[in-house]
């Protein structure tokens, strides 16, 4: 009696240049960890092991002594919190001012709404360094007494604020009017013909729909702005009011900087980031791909 067998499923041969891609992939991949994984060795190697064998060596002892002592010397948790005082306004800012523009833009037909989206966008591709000698003057200049704690624009949280709500204004409002276009006009259209305001037709309505295109802008805010240096390193004189990727310079002594410590500092004002990342992480995706599907 004979039986049947299952028919054999043809494997798919290996193509090369799929091989060449997930090579490409993987050596790729190890290029960006390699400084992170090489930061994190030298981090939890003493400095006197380091100085003695070098940083190309095996390591004899691995400890968290160098962050410890990199949280403590630096106060790390009064710069997070000047960076929380920084970050946080000016995310929520430039999300609420650059979705206005964008909802402008992109719902009201008028002959100037193409020229307003590129002048906003315009600014993203000015050079920080070439206005920072004539807004360094003009910070010096604007007087905010009881308003700020240096009484001035300069060397304070709102000036820090203000500047990166003007930088990121811009992209920020070309990618949710590009998110807001793909939106039926039904729904503004019923609304309006129902009596709808204007604001309610955009707090109510339009915002609502742009929940995952926000979610992504402001992840990507949240780390930019945290990542900052160059406004913080110019705009502000005061050490206790920097954020916290300038105050990293605190690790460093006058004669001697042990780079071991700096590393694990470092690594420190890392975790935040990858905290907001990992939170947001769906919401960004999900983001990303509906702006693409859409349209």
């Amino acid at each position: 009696m004979s039986t049947l067998s299952a028919p054999r499923k043809q494997r798919t041969p290996i193509r090369p240049a799929r091989v060449l891609l997930h090579t490409f992939l993987v050596v790729t991949a190890l290029a960006w960890l390699a400084p992170l994984l090489w930061a994190l060795l030298a981090a939890m190697r003493p400095y006197a092991e380091t100085s003695d064998k070098g940083y190309v060596s095996w390591p004899d002892k691995l400890t968290f002594d160098n962050f410890t002592n990199a949280f403590q010397q630096s106060d790390m948790l009064h710069y997070f919190g000047n960076t929380l005082l920084i970050a946080v306004p000016a995310v929520l800012l430039t999300l609420l001012l650059s979705s206005m523009v964008a909802f402008y833009v992109s719902r009201f037909d008028f002959r100037v709404n193409l020229f307003l989206l590129l002048v906003f966008t315009a600014g993203n591709l000015l050079p920080q360094q070439v206005i920072i000698t004539p807004l360094y003057r003009l910070y010096l200049l604007i007087d905010l007494p009881g308003i700020t704690m240096s009484g001035k624009l300069y060397d304070s949280a709102l000036g820090l604020v203000l500047i990166h709500v003007a930088f990121q204004s811009g992209f920020c409002a070309f990618v949710l009017s590009n998110y807001m276009r793909s939106l039926p006009h039904e729904l503004t259209e019923a609304a309006l013909v129902d009596g709808a305001s204007v604001w309610r037709l955009y707090w109510q309505i339009v915002l609502p729909l742009c929940k995952p295109a926000m979610a992504a802008l402001a992840t990507l805010l949240s780390i930019w702005i945290y990542n900052d240096f160059f406004w913080a390193i110019v705009l502000i004189s005061t050490g206790e009011n920097m954020p916290i990727t300038s105050a990293l310079n605190n690790l460093s002594g006058q004669y001697f900087t042990d780079p071991n410590l700096v590393a694990a500092g470092a690594l420190l004002t890392a975790i935040p980031t990858l905290i907001v990342y990992f939170a947001l992480q769906r919401q960004f995706v999900s983001g990303l791909t509906l702006g693409a599907n859409k349209g």
